[in-house]
C-alpha cells in the first residue's frame, strides 16, 4: 500500500520512526517532510499529504505534530479526507470500521510502540459501511454544500 506520511519538526522524531516500520512492513511510503526539526508550519504538510490522498497517488495518510489537532484540522479542511485523531487502539479502530479515516493524525507524545500498533490496527480494519456508509456519505454532503 502507498501510504503519504507528514509531521511538523515536533513530530519529525516519530515521523522518522514510523516510517521506517512501514517500510519494514513492505509499504510505499511518500514522505511529505517535514525533513527536519527546523521550526516548521503543520498546515503545510497536511496540505501535501491530504492532497496524495485525494489525488490517489496514495491510498492512506499519516500526520504527526505536536498534539495531532492541529493536522488534523488542517487536513480536514481538504474535500474527500476523513482525518481522525487517535490516541489508542481502540479509537483507531473505530476511525476505520466506522468511519472510514483515509488520514491517521497522532501526536508527538505516542511513544513509537503504541503508535505502531494505532497504524497497524487502523491499515489493517476494513470499513463496516452499513449505516457507518449514511454517515461517511452524510460528510461528503456537507461538503459538497459548501463547495457550491
Amino acid at each position: 500500500m502507498k501510504i503519504a506520511i507528514g509531521s511538523d519538526h515536533r513530530g519529525f522524531e516519530l515521523k522518522k520512526k514510523i516510517r521506517e516500520f512501514l517500510e519494514k512492513q513492505n509499504h510505499d511510503v511518500k514522505d511529505c517532510g517535514s525533513f527536519s526539526d527546523d521550526s516548521s508550519d503543520y498546515p503545510d504538510f497536511a496540505l501535501l499529504v491530504a492532497e496524495s490522498v485525494t489525488s490517489g497517488d496514495s491510498q492512506k495518510g499519516i500526520l504527526i505534530c505536536g498534539s495531532g489537532i492541529g493536522m488534523c484540522m488542517a487536513a480536514n479542511k481538504v474535500p474527500g479526507i476523513r482525518a481522525a485523531l487517535v490516541s489508542e487502539k481502540k479509537f483507531a479502530t473505530m476511525a476505520a470500521k466506522h468511519n472510514n479515516a483515509n488520514v491517521l493524525c497522532l501526536g508527538e507524545g505516542n511513544d513509537a510502540a503504541s503508535a505502531f500498533d494505532m497504524i497497524k490496527v487502523w491499515m489493517e480494519t476494513p470499513f463496516e459501511g452499513g449505516r457507518h456508509l449514511r454517515r461517511v456519505d452524510g460528510i461528503r454532503n456537507i461538503e459538497e454544500k459548501y463547495l457550491k
